[in-house]
């Protein structure tokens, strides 16, 4: 398994802790990875965009003028599309356009991040976090120390404590989340990510529990 080292809040070393080898050390699956963020991106849209064809348009029925004699092209009503004000052909319609994985396709796509996430060396490990009241000075002196401080972090803490939350508040490319909340859109989005020695383990038990069937029979005791 890998070791990286771990820091004090002040940046300094403080051991070395192991990434386990089944969350941070497998092959990534690029096409998996591409998958599940498209399904992210697709399920934040809206999908609420309407236009009105010629029948939901307000308009006299009446024929603007008539058939034959005017030297002009026949013309049936204004609600005709080429017509100002008139219907819209091709125009967008509410619609979903969400897209779903499975629970073992969205782990395996997180899991490829974090793997290579850790390949890249972006990965960083303090004790704790030592915030007694929110300050974004303190905040951002710890991303100095640990070299961080240019690029875009995920800061993953075991709870959303106002002192955290709001120090990193002001950052701009600083984002905090929960060990359950971390999602491979914004791991893969992330330059660095930033972790406590509690939130790393509760995100590798997490990560490491069974699913499906293999959950239940661990729940079960083993007995099918």
């Amino acid at each position: 398994m890998a070791t990286i080292p771990v820091y004090t809040a002040a940046g300094q070393p403080a051991g070395e802790i192991e990434l386990a080898a089944d969350v941070f050390g497998i092959e990534p699956h690029e096409a998996l990875v591409h998958q599940a963020v498209r399904a992210t991106l697709a399920n934040q849209r809206q999908g609420t965009a309407d236009t009105k064809t010629r029948g939901e348009v307000h308009h006299t029925t009446r024929k603007l003028f008539r058939q034959k004699g005017t030297g002009r092209a026949r013309q049936g009503m204004k609600s005709a599309p080429h017509w100002k004000g008139g219907g819209v052909v091709f125009g967008p319609h509410p619609r979903d356009y969400r897209q779903s994985l499975n629970k073992k396709m969205r782990r395996k796509a997180l899991l490829s991040v974090l793997s290579a996430k850790a390949q890249e060396n972006a990965i960083r490990v303090i004790d704790a976090f030592t915030f007694t009241a929110p300050r974004t000075r303190d905040a951002a002196a710890l991303l100095q120390a640990l070299e961080i401080a240019d690029k875009r972090v995920l800061v993953v803490t075991e709870t959303l404590t106002a002192e955290v939350v709001l120090s990193f508040r002001n950052l701009p490319q600083v984002a905090v989340t929960t060990p359950e909340s971390v999602g491979t859109y914004e791991t893969l989005l992330a330059d660095c990510l930033l972790f406590t020695r509690t939130s790393l383990d509760a995100l590798t038990a997490l990560k490491q529990r069974p699913l499906g069937i293999a959950r239940w029979m661990a729940n079960q005791g083993g007995v099918a």
